[in-house]
């Protein structure tokens, strides 16, 4: 098995990352061999890219609050393993970001995820890393998914974007509840619940 070391190189010397490491980026992930959760994402955004910083936005501030975790346990306990759809900013589209590159997590992730044997939880954070994971059709509905998230368990827990503009999506789908800032109506073990658990 490769190390971290040996395997992020490997990355950064993929013809497909080149133009990525001639500009100096580095790939933006993270993989504790410590970690019990992995958290499965689109792909980092531009702030993200620069700060070197995976999650260091609202929406990461949204994630840990629905998670029930501080910003140091987050970044700093080893309980949490980052594995984005892509560790590379794909770039702006008309609508948003750029979906990940195809082809990109089924050749890296197995890999990088040997490094974590113990990962019991690992959280979908929208639909690339659901249809995924969860071997879905493209016409699968975010939506219907983390409305039956118990489908998923115990191994997946599907979410929404935790982005402030998708605040009336969750009101709409009746999955989240604002005022708690956690999930609503998901029976005995909610996310928190789960995640405080492990």
């Amino acid at each position: 098995m490769e190390t971290l070391e040996e395997l992020t190189q490997a990355i950064m010397s993929d013809e497909q990352n080149k133009a990525f490491t001639e500009q100096g980026i580095k790939p933006l992930f993270t993989i504790p061999k410590t970690a019990r959760i992995n958290i499965v994402g689109q792909a980092p955004g531009i702030r993200a890219q620069e700060s070197g910083l995976y999650w260091n936005d609202p929406s990461g501030d949204n994630l840990r609050d629905w998670m029930g975790v501080s910003r140091e346990e987050f970044y700093e306990s080893g309980m949490f393993a980052i594995v984005p759809m892509d560790f590379y900013f794909p770039g702006h589209g008309k609508s948003g970001d750029l979906p990940p590159r195809k082809g990109f997590a089924d050749k890296w992730h197995e890999k990088v995820l040997a490094l974590a044997p113990d990962i019991q939880l690992t959280i979908l954070v929208g639909n690339y890393a659901q249809r995924y994971y969860l071997h879905q059709k493209s016409s699968a509905k975010l939506t219907d998914t983390v409305k039956h998230y118990k489908d998923y368990l115990p191994e997946f827990f599907p979410l929404v974007h935790p982005s402030p503009r998708n605040n009336i999506w969750q009101a709409k789908s009746m999955v989240y509840g604002r005022s708690s800032s956690r999930f609503e109506g998901l029976g005995q073990k909610n996310l928190k619940s789960m995640i405080s658990d492990i």
